[in-house]
């Protein structure tokens, strides 16, 4: 009977150490993983943890800015129905007042020519036409329709222009307390800025001085603190003489233009508004003095100054010499933002309290519509032509490529 053979078979069993080593892995994922989940207790439990407070927004804050963006929506809906409301007056204003006016002059030149004397009934007829016009010439010329256009038309976009931001600051960041405050700010500073009631609250049409319209909210200018870092987060030693440059031109040049121009439109706006009524109510008076005892002058009078008020009328309110004084008004509004934005950081010599210096270098380039060489090169010219003077400076290139 064969024999087994029992040496050629030998069974292995694991070291101690290795299983040792798989165990002390089990309990180490096990420790882990508790830890993890204790944190994780620890921190929807306790308010003052540091993860809750850098991941998790305030529900409060969110809601407000929720409401105040509700709120800038309603608001831009106001502007765009109350501005085309004002564009509509501004065209029946005009058409009517020329209308009123071409009539009243057609009736004194055919009540003139009757052999036997003027036609009593056309002859008052042009006179109360007249006085009727000047009476809406005189409300028309007070509150500029076509400007009235103009500011709703600035108010809605910047009101949208509000909208965006809030949108922008609850999708891609945790908005605090401050984000809230910043917003009302801008919103009552829009709401000053561009008024909604035209009695009692209405911009003036013809101010004394010409100023840049100002819609945002001022806090004062930063000191410049005497120590901190003056590069890193974007910024550079180069790029901040950039920024200075260009605050220098958009001074010089930018602003100061739109200034000027404005300062003409107004000059021109008040003669052609003072001379409007004027001549209708020189048309009155001589159609009410027409007859034998005054001779032709009366009639030549009210048929002459009703054509030339009707001229008149027509390049005041049908060229729209209001809306062109508004629009130069937040041209210059515009630049002086980008001004006080621009000095705002250079101010603040701790870049790390800075808007980032290559992300603000881009969004100046892209609201005076240049590139970064552009840019660079309009810094470049404005250094040179610095240290000339006379004919240099003024040929100095805007800054704006935009308007």
């Amino acid at each position: 009977m064969p024999k087994l053979q029992t040496g050629g078979l030998s069974l292995k069993f694991p070291a101690r150490d290795l299983v040792q080593e798989v165990m002390d892995m089990g309990v180490g994922l096990t420790a882990a993983t508790t830890s993890q989940v204790e944190k994780k207790y620890e921190s929807r439990t306790n308010p003052n943890s540091p993860s809750l407070s850098s991941n998790v927004s305030d529900p409060m804050v969110i809601a407000k800015l929720h409401a105040i963006m509700e709120a800038v929506a309603d608001r831009v809906e106001m502007h765009q129905n109350i501005g085309e409301q004002r564009d509509s007056w501004n065209s029946l204003l005009l058409t009517s007042s020329n209308t009123i006016t071409l009539t009243a002059a057609a009736m004194a030149g055919i009540a003139a020519t009757n052999v036997g004397g003027p036609l009593v009934a056309l002859k008052i007829s042009s006179t109360l036409m007249y006085l009727a016009a000047t009476g809406m010439l005189v409300v028309m010329n007070k509150i500029q329709p076509s400007q009235l256009v103009e500011e709703q038309r600035n108010a809605a976009r910047l009101f949208k222009q509000l909208h965006g931001r809030i949108q922008t600051t609850l999708s891609s960041c945790n908005p605090t307390s401050s984000d809230v405050e910043e917003a009302m700010e801008k919103v009552l500073a829009l709401d000053k800025a561009y008024p909604l009631p035209i009695l009692g609250v209405m911009l003036d049409k013809f101010p004394e001085t010409v100023e840049p319209a100002v819609w945002w909210p001022h806090h004062g200018q930063r000191q410049e603190s005497p120590s901190g870092r003056t590069d890193g987060n974007g910024w550079s030693v180069e790029l901040e003489e950039e920024m200075r440059e260009i605050v220098g031109v958009l001074k010089r040049k930018d602003t100061e233009d739109y200034l000027r121009l404005g300062k003409v439109a107004l000059k021109v706006n008040k003669i052609l508004a003072i001379s409007g009524p004027l001549l209708t109510g020189m048309a009155a008076c001589g159609t009410a003095l027409m007859g034998p005892s005054h001779g032709s002058w009366a009639a030549i009078l009210g048929v002459v100054a009703g054509a030339m008020a009707s001229v008149v009328n027509t390049m005041e309110h049908g060229w729209q010499v209001g809306m062109l004084f508004e629009m130069y008004r937040s041209n210059a509004g515009f630049f002086r933002l980008m001004e006080e934005t621009i000095e705002s950081n250079l101010n603040e010599r701790d870049v790390g309290r800075r808007e980032n210096g290559e992300l603000f270098e881009m969004k100046v380039a892209l609201q005076l519509g240049r590139s970064f060489s552009g840019l660079k090169n309009l810094a470049a010219a404005s250094s040179s032509s610095s240290s000339r003077k006379g004919e240099a400076i003024i040929n100095e290139e805007f800054a704006s490529k935009l308007f």
